[in-house]
């Protein structure tokens, strides 16, 4: 007889949404505590930014949502989809294929009304300690107590299993400079960036080059008088609205900025500037789990984590959905999810503790010996679907269809080459 546990799920963006719904299709009574007044996660978009722009300060004022006012996805539609959920167009909405943020937001906040999940969540309540208590260090004889804080109140409450889907685009990764404490300009991440206009006649330099780099570069030209991008890919390449753009430059790494506002690259050329944007991506951060050491993150990898989803100590009850990045997001989701839950109702049963410590010791033994470092350990290859098969396997599902792989891998050659300025429709 499956079993029927009271499980806490922290955070209602994608990841949320989905283990809220596995969890309930097998039975399992769910509480979804989410930090935001709304649904949706990073989906959110919030034209405010964070008292601290670079998101060091800890007692900043923090904005729950980094997007910026024009993103688009760039996954097309399908490959925003849950296998039995589409992403569908709305009635006077973006009909793109690669839509605005607010046509995201509105799928998700579709499918938690489809699926009757709006009463299963505690808004405006956030998770401040999560920690297993009882059970003599037995994975499931213990029992977790989630601390929230709601307005000015604390609340505890026991659950017999954790599923943490809480994102990793909270917390900004800051470049290193040589003298920046010093330099006088404004730095700022990138998750504090909204329009363009607040770089008008602005000398910017723009430190790394993927995705959220050349969509904001290509976007603030309008504005800003120059345009420097810092990266170290000697490769990169970056397209522009139009060639041989006169206010926008390629650099490789910065060696170091000082006190008269210069910032001087490896190459030796040094320029003034204005402002210093880190588009540098983010760190995993659960400021509220206490495991006492059990989980730790080491230089941007969280571990050890079974398949990136179970620490084998603390397993079954505790485990993270959405930890992998550059995937098909979204069904890859729905299967960790569907493991997770099929795991704790008992119909899947999961290697013994040392089994799993075995298999990811294993693992990182093999990135590096390929020389991959530590800090891409939950980086996916985006042109192998080897994670999200072995996934499928596991729960009795068909792999992800062919058709979404080569789409897939060709958004994301469009994405990593971006040499001909490819336009999303």
């Amino acid at each position: 007889m499956a079993k029927s546990l009271k499980v806490a799920v922290i955070g209602a963006g994608p990841a949320g949404l989905v283990a809220a719904r596995e969890l309930q299709r097998e039975g399992h009574q769910v509480v979804v505590y989410e930090k935001a007044s709304r649904l949706g996660g990073i989906w959110v978009y919030d034209a405010n930014v964070e008292s601290d722009l670079l998101g060091i300060d800890p007692n900043r004022k923090i904005v729950q949502s980094g997007l910026y006012h024009s993103l688009r996805t760039n996954l097309p539609r399908d490959l925003m989809s849950f296998s039995d959920y589409p992403f569908a167009i709305r009635e006077n909405g973006d009909s793109r294929n690669f839509p605005k943020h607010e046509e995201v937001l509105w799928f998700l906040e579709k499918f938690a009304e489809e699926f009757r999940l709006i009463g299963l969540m505690r808004f405006e309540t956030e998770v401040v300690r999560v920690e297993q208590v009882g059970g003599g260090g037995d994975a499931m004889g213990g029992e977790w107590v989630v601390e929230s804080r709601n307005g000015g109140s604390l609340k505890e409450e026991v659950f017999e299993a954790v599923v943490v889907c809480n994102g990793h685009f909270s917390q900004p990764r800051i470049a290193k400079l040589q003298g920046g404490e010093k330099w006088p300009g404004k730095q700022i991440h990138s998750r504090n960036y909204r329009v363009p206009e607040t770089f008008r006649d602005e000398v910017v330099v723009m430190i790394g080059s993927g995705p959220s780099a050349q969509d904001i570069a290509k976007e603030i030209l309008i504005a800003a008088k120059h345009v420097h991008i810092s990266s170290r890919d000697p490769k990169v390449k970056i397209s522009t609205p139009k060639d041989n753009t006169p206010n926008f430059l390629l650099h490789p790494n910065v060696r170091c900025v000082s006190e008269d506002g210069q910032v001087t690259f490896e190459d030796g050329v040094s320029i003034h500037a204005d402002t210093i944007l880190h588009c540098t991506g983010y760190k995993y951060a659960f400021p509220f789990l206490k495991t006492n050491g059990t989980v730790t993150i080491d230089d941007n990898r969280v571990g050890p984590l079974y398949k990136h989803t179970f620490p084998p100590q603390l397993a079954p009850t505790l485990s993270f959905v959405g930890i992998p990045a550059v995937a098909v997001l979204f069904q890859m989701l729905e299967s960790q999810a569907k493991w997770v839950a099929k795991v704790l109702s008992g119909k899947l049963v999961l290697p013994t503790k040392e089994e799993m410590l075995d298999d990811t010791e294993e693992f990182y033994n093999q990135m590096e010996e390929a020389g991959i470092p530590k800090h891409r350990t939950h980086y996916l290859d985006p042109f192998k679907f080897d994670y999200v098969d072995w996934l499928a396997s596991e729960i009795g599902e068909p792999p992800v269809d062919d058709r979404l792989k080569d789409l897939f891998r060709v958004c994301i050659a469009m994405i990593v080459n971006d040499k001909n300025g490819v336009t999303r429709d």
